[in-house]
């Protein structure tokens, strides 16, 4: 018996068109109905806030997924105080961003903002000569070059951060 020549799917879907249903259970824990406001913050806060800025959750009261409190992180306390007294521009634009009254007040946070992810460590700071020559006396008697490199690698990072912690 001869199998039928079937259509399968239609086109090829790109990446993006996958993410949304992959984020949307861990966005939706933090009280985000898509990752939408979080990767167009820039666009919808405008470039400066966003970088000082990052949106953390929106709380919605129980059966509700409008008029919610956007806990929006600053890190710079002027910022803090403009985006409090503008509030109602902000939140204005972020409604008008999403078609709905999504945001009802922003509640601020005030602290650091995480690391972007796949940001580079920072770089080990020099050792002083008498611990760099003994870390190299140390790591002499190895043979192997990776090994080595890696070694004292891992040398300069465990002594820089001793002598970084010493009064």
């Amino acid at each position: 018996m001869a199998q039928k020549n079937r259509q399968r799917g239609g086109r090829a879907k790109t990446l993006a068109e996958h993410v949304g249903k992959i984020t949307k259970p861990i966005f939706g824990v933090r009280g985000f109905a898509d990752a939408a406001i979080i990767n167009d913050w820039p666009v919808i806060a405008g470039e400066h806030l966003a970088d000082h800025s990052a949106p953390e959750k929106i709380h919605y009261s129980p059966g509700n997924k409008d008029r919610g409190v956007l806990h929006l992180r600053i890190n710079n306390g002027g910022l803090a105080t403009y985006v409090q007294h503008q509030g109602d521009v902000l939140i204005e634009k972020i409604n008008s961003y999403f078609g709905y009254a999504a945001v009802e007040r922003i509640h601020i946070n005030q602290g650091p903002l995480p690391e972007p992810p796949g940001s580079p460590p920072p770089p080990v700071p020099p050792l002083p000569e008498t611990e760099e020559r003994g870390l190299l006396k140390n790591l002499s008697d190895i043979e192997d070059e990776d090994l080595h490199q890696a070694l004292e690698g891992l040398g300069r990072a465990v002594l820089g951060k001793t002598l970084k912690q010493k009064p």
